[in-house]
């Protein structure tokens, strides 16, 4: 029996993301900003969700679309102001909304002053705010970075005659966080935004802040995985200890940390309650499955299975039975669009894959995250041209090809579907130009099914649509806690077509059928009687037959049945 049921605000709630640069341009700079959230947030509020998790607005160069900080108190101009900042939280609480905001403290930005500073000389004050190796050392042990053309993490600087390490840009310069001072302005610069009122933070790349600052050569047993290693800093969890202690605490807010490198067996080194850590984590697992091992954006030539979809959020979920909680998503800024990659954007079946996707994270155990325009359904993009993309990690590994050599029309055709920047395209809100988002050019390209009912003043006057089914969805959800924290129960595990499931709690018992393909599924669940069994909903409702134990599944049909 699950153990870990205390409720609380953060395991009930829905979290929509907004990426910022795309949600809705008022300025007409063609890049989304502060304000434009706040008209838009009596849309966010009729969806039913109750978290907005923010990218980052923090003052920036962007050399990774603001998560380069260089200045953590201050706003970056292209969003607002600080005012804009209180202006939404304010009109967010008016609202019942709370705001997660981004914590990006592995790495800072190589213009915030601390690094200026410490880049000047060997002995300068802020030196130990970041790892250095000495050129006389000679060259320093290999380290991985994601965004450099090398892959090189380490970066020479000739002002001191040494070398930097950057996990990420070589504008993106690690903390170290060895250094109590570096703690102490992290801590710092969190209760300012904790005391200016907001509900919590998701702590970008958490799982790598600890270092060994004796920086020895990759040891075996990682087998050339630098990601693994990363996550096992020797004194991570000590770090987050103390900042439970010193700051998280003294507050009422969630914590989500991005855990790259994280397994299932150190699951609850980070959220086991009787810890003080953190409340969840995003996982890996699942964003992986469709990608060669150990290549995170490089797509895999065979499709995934359903088998090993189950299996993943299968095995997450028991890790949570007794401890901890889990947390639920199927994109972010980081990966595409999930009808695009879970269900299918053709035209005859984006709509009731959409939903299902919808119907799916809606009715497992974990606080469930969208990412914007999840609720109407966007797809891919799919850019043809290199020079269409403005995400660092596609051109860095673009060029990285170029200087091997390599086929660029394969990387090209990889990214339509691995790309980051699909998950990034402006918000389509109607079909007007550029889908009523900005008046001028965007800084990325809309998708143009957005003139194909793939936006929201289409779908709000459509009581069918992939929209209206999200609203009902969550109401379906909030309404039924047994969704929330009833025990889940893989059924038909080896079917490769229907994922099914029941969830228990107090009583009462959820049958939940998913049809992942596309074509009809007939399936029989004899676990328990429907005599009594009630359809609470379904996103195919003309195509809904059960016959006593036995299932008629339209494609991608999505139905949920309280069993009594």
């Amino acid at each position: 029996m699950y153990e870990n049921t205390e409720r609380k605000w953060w395991k009930e709630g829905i979290v929509y993301q907004i990426y910022p640069r795309s949600f809705q341009d008022t300025t007409g700079n063609g890049i989304g900003d502060l304000q434009g959230i706040i008209k838009r947030l009596d849309y966010i509020k009729s969806l039913g969700v109750d978290i907005i998790w923010l990218n980052p607005v923090y003052t920036s160069p962007n050399d990774d679309n603001g998560y380069d900080i260089s200045n953590y108190r201050d706003i970056m101009g292209e969003f607002g102001t600080m005012e804009d900042m209180d202006e939404l939280m304010s009109e967010m609480k008016k609202r019942d909304l709370r705001l997660v905001m981004d914590l990006v403290v592995n790495h800072s930005s190589d213009e915030h002053q601390w690094f200026v500073e410490s880049r000047k000389s060997r002995d300068n004050p802020y030196r130990d705010y970041y790892h250095w190796w000495p050129a006389e050392k000679g060259t320093p042990p290999k380290r991985f970075s994601y965004f450099d053309i090398d892959s090189n993490a380490w970066k020479y600087d000739a002002p001191s005659d040494s070398y930097y390490l950057h996990y990420y840009s070589a504008k993106q310069p690690d903390l170290k966080w060895e250094n109590p001072k570096v703690r102490e302005e992290v801590y710092d610069l969190m209760k300012f935004w904790f005391d200016k009122g907001i509900d919590g933070f998701r702590m970008d790349v958490i799982s790598t802040i600890s270092k060994d600052t004796d920086y020895p050569e990759l040891p075996e047993k990682y087998k050339g995985d630098f990601i693994p290693y990363y996550a096992e800093g020797p004194h991570l969890h000590e770090y987050l200890q103390e900042m439970n202690e010193k700051v998280l605490s003294k507050y009422d807010v969630m914590t989500v940390g991005e855990a790259p490198g994280v397994r299932k067996e150190q699951a609850l080194d980070f959220v086991d309650e009787d810890r003080n850590e953190l409340n969840m984590f995003f996982h890996f697992d699942l964003m992986g499955l469709d990608r060669e091992p150990g290549e995170t954006f490089k797509m895999r030539k065979e499709p995934w299975k359903l088998t090993e979809f189950k299996r993943i959020f299968t095995e997450w979920d028991e890790v949570f039975v007794k401890k901890g909680w889990g947390s639920l998503y199927l994109n972010n800024h980081d990966f595409p669009r999930s009808v695009s990659r879970w269900g299918s954007d053709s035209k005859a079946h984006w709509k009731h894959s959409a939903t299902l996707l919808q119907t799916f994270l809606l009715s497992m155990r974990g606080t469930p995250y969208f990412l914007y325009g999840e609720e109407i359904g966007m797809t891919n993009i799919k850019f043809d041209r290199i020079t269409d993309y403005q995400d660092i990690n596609t051109l860095t590994r673009y060029e990285s090809i170029k200087k091997s050599g390599g086929d660029l029309e394969a990387f090209i055709k990889n990214e339509k579907d691995a790309g980051r920047d699909n998950a990034r395209t402006p918000m389509q809100w109607n079909t007007e130009p550029h889908s009523g988002f900005t008046v001028k050019k965007p800084w990325l390209k809309v998708n143009e099914n957005y003139k194909e009912g793939i936006n929201v003043a289409t779908q709000e006057s459509d009581k069918d649509s992939v929209l209206n089914y999200f609203r009902n969805m969550v109401q379906v959800r909030k309404d039924h806690l047994g969704l929330v924290y009833g025990t889940y129960r893989l059924l038909l595990k080896d079917n490769e077509k229907v994922y099914a499931y029941a969830r228990e709690w107090q009583g009462e018992q959820f049958l939940v059928l998913l049809n992942f393909s596309t074509e009809p599924s007939s399936v029989s669940i004899n676990e328990f009687s429907f005599e009594k069994a009630r359809l609470i909903i379904s996103n195919n409702q003309a195509e809904n037959t059960q016959i006593g134990n036995n299932f008629e599944l339209a494609p991608y049909q999505a139905s949920i049945y309280k069993v009594f």
